[in-house]
């Protein structure tokens, strides 16, 4: 690191992020202190602004706070700290090591979002937001707003009537939203945030199943569209009685995801196929067409009356086993391991690295890897299998910086 670059930058901008890495660390001035050996006063002055850091004492901070250098001088976008916005959330988590946990995700979340918003703004290709006005909740009956919202979404997205299978694609590209796959505590499904900088940021619980991910993801959607500016921790279980917001959130998730019509349809064509005798072979299969959990079919299906209520609970009290029934029907469970990065934020990395703007190891930290994982993504990014005239099978590489010409007429 060189002196004049701390020289260039303002000593409170460093203190006040420094400060916030040691709280969200949950150390002390003294802790700190001891560790670079100097007096406790001197750390207040330096998080205050009055003291300048030097290079040596800024890296072994930045290793005692567990980030990285380019987090406390790298200039980010103003936006309100993720953490002070869930403070009262976090309350609804006992423990407090997982409090603790869950804090730092959610500072690591915000980071990644600032990172993304750091990245469009390197490579002049802004994130477009296509986000509906939110839509109207007050003295609304929350089941019925959650289905009304969900037709509406689907229409303005022009899903049709079938499964969305790429949930994530569809919100990244066609509404704007920046979706990241986290570590996040067992209980914790997901994270909603919006700011006016940097827009509507989703984080999902990246070791869930696919079919909790998904529901997840719509869920926090639901949030997005009836409640933007209020932040949203889903914890699972957390609730004797569930707000009227989280049911409107689940009733959105499962007419987004389990149209009615679409539903309808598909459950009659399979009930025809199988001679009018629905199984709970039929449902797997079902649920696997819909990329939802078993659960999430059966109760939907009984609430559409498609399935007698009860449905559910009368099978697993017969001892029924989702994973055992659909290894036994041949149903492959799609466990995927969703990327934490999402597609667009990868490419813009590497373009803006291709471009001489980020060196190997700025890449390297922005992808969250160390540099030889960050040359295998270029690779992967920048790299397509192309088939030739002749049938030979090579390697077409693509250049994300050159330009393609004028666009338009």
């Amino acid at each position: 690191m060189q002196q004049h670059i701390l020289e260039e930058l303002d000593p409170r901008t460093i203190g006040s992020r420094l400060q916030e890495a040691r709280k969200t660390r949950g150390l002390t001035q003294q802790d700190a202190a001891d560790a670079l050996q100097i007096a406790r006063t001197t750390i207040t002055a330096i998080e205050k602004g009055e003291r300048r850091l030097r290079p040596e004492e800024l890296i072994q901070l930045a290793k005692l706070y567990g980030r990285h250098v380019s987090d406390f001088v790298i200039p980010r976008p103003y936006s309100q700290d993720f953490t002070l916005q869930f403070r009262s959330a976090f309350s609804g988590v006992a423990q407090p090591q997982v409090q603790n946990e869950l804090e730092l995700a959610v500072q690591e979340f915000q980071r990644l979002c600032e990172d993304y918003l750091r990245l469009e703004s390197m490579t002049s290709t802004p994130l477009p937001h296509a986000y509906p006005t939110p839509y109207p909740v007050e003295g609304l009956s929350p089941d019925e707003v959650g289905q009304d919202v969900a037709a509406a979404e689907r229409s303005r997205l022009s899903l049709g009537e079938g499964p969305v299978l790429n949930l994530r694609d569809v919100l990244e590209n066609d509404v704007g939203l920046r979706v990241f796959y986290i570590s996040l505590p067992s209980r914790v499904a997901g994270v909603f945030a919006y700011s006016e900088e940097l827009g509507g940021c989703v984080a999902i619980n990246a070791s869930h199943p696919n079919e909790r991910r998904r529901w997840s993801l719509a869920h926090e959607y639901g949030h997005f569209l009836t409640n933007r500016y209020r932040p949203e921790i889903s914890i699972l279980a957390a609730y004797e009685r569930v707000p009227a917001t989280e049911r409107l959130a689940d009733s959105f998730a499962r007419c987004f995801l389990m149209p009615e019509s679409g539903l309808r349809r598909r459950f009659n064509e399979v009930s025809r196929q199988s001679g009018g005798k629905m199984t709970a072979s039929e449902i797997c299969g079902l649920a696997d067409y819909y990329v939802v959990s078993v659960e999430a079919m059966m109760l939907r299906l009984e609430d559409l009356r498609l399935l007698p209520s009860g449905t559910w609970e009368r099978l697993l009290d017969r001892g029924f086993k989702v994973r055992e029934a659909q290894e036994q029907i041949g149903l492959i469970s799609r466990l995927v391991t969703e990327q934490q990065l999402p597609h667009r934020y990868q490419s813009l990395a590497v373009r803006a690295y291709q471009e001489g703007n980020l060196t190997e190891g700025e890449l390297a930290q922005l992808l969250r890897v160390d540099r030889l994982d960050a040359r295998k993504i270029v690779i992967a990014v920048t790299e397509r299998p192309h088939v030739s005239e002749d049938g030979d099978v090579a390697s077409l590489s693509v250049d994300l910086a050159s330009s393609l010409g004028k666009t338009g007429s």
